[in-house]
């Protein structure tokens, strides 16, 4: 019922947008009653909440499913590569990258991406760059996650070529994994 209940949820929030979307709406898409909806979450926005969650464990899956299928010098690319595949569905990307920190706060989308996505890119430096210490890689991933969140939203927004922020993304990771 829960995972129905945050499908319904997906497709009306996508539709109608956060503030549109009624919860009798969502209760509707997904068969169930309102009594089953306040069993699972609080309110709608930990509905939202749930909804944002399932998206960025998809993104996640994307980046650690290519990323683990290569040699490790090529992870960091397969996992952008992946990311780029992940976020091209318009509705993730509207969720993930315009609604959620609208609903959320910047302060709860970035817990949310800490342990997903950013966590994922933090490892793959980590194999590519061993010898940095913690502190520089953490930094490392934090920059570059915004900068791959924010091609995304360029992509998805204005339709540009995928593959071309991908390329500037690389090389940007190539440059910060270059010896300090």
């Amino acid at each position: 019922m829960r995972a129905r209940l945050i499908e319904a949820a997906r497709a009306v929030f996508v539709e109608k947008g956060y503030a549109e979307a009624s919860t009798p709406e969502i209760v509707r898409a997904a068969g169930a009653t309102r009594g089953a909806l306040y069993h699972h979450f609080e309110d709608k926005q930990a509905l939202f909440r749930a909804v944002v969650e399932a998206e960025a464990q998809a993104v996640t899956g994307f980046i650690e499913t290519a990323s683990t299928r290569v040699e490790a010098q090529d992870a960091l690319a397969e996992g952008s590569r992946a990311f780029f595949d992940a976020m091209s569905d318009a509705a993730r990307a509207q969720l993930l990258l315009v609604d959620g920190p609208a609903v959320l706060g910047a302060s709860e989308m970035d817990q949310i991406d800490a342990g997903g996505g950013r966590q994922s890119l933090l490892v793959g430096l980590k194999a590519a760059h061993p010898d940095y210490d913690d502190e520089t890689l953490y930094a490392m991933a934090v920059v570059l996650s915004a900068a791959f969140d924010r091609a995304a939203l360029e992509v998805a927004q204005s339709g540009a070529d995928p593959t071309v922020f991908e390329g500037v993304l690389n090389r940007l990771m190539g440059a910060a994994l270059a010896p300090i």
